[in-house]
């Protein structure tokens, strides 16, 4: 009797949306990430789960708020995730 799901090759939709510890490969859900300040164009190394507010070193603008789960962005910031190596 063959199994309804493959556990060899799971969906990664159904992956990502398992509990970090219930995936076949453990990761975890926060990363570290580029976030350009709108106002002086500086570039700061900013935590996906910040549980402080982040400013900017040059400018003193506020760049995130913290929430329960992951920081909210402030409205004009762009950001990208950093490679882990």
């Amino acid at each position: 009797m063959p199994l309804a799901v493959d556990l060899l090759h799971p969906n990664l939709e159904e992956e990502a949306s398992k509990h970090k510890l219930k995936r076949l490969v453990q990761s975890p859900n926060s990363y570290f990430m580029d976030v350009k300040c709108p106002g002086c164009v500086a570039i700061s190394t900013v935590f996906s789960h910040a549980q402080t507010v982040v400013v900017c070193g040059s400018c003193s603008q506020v760049l995130c708020r913290p929430t329960g789960g992951k920081a909210i962005l402030t409205e004009g910031c762009s950001f990208r995730k950093k490679k882990f190596t």
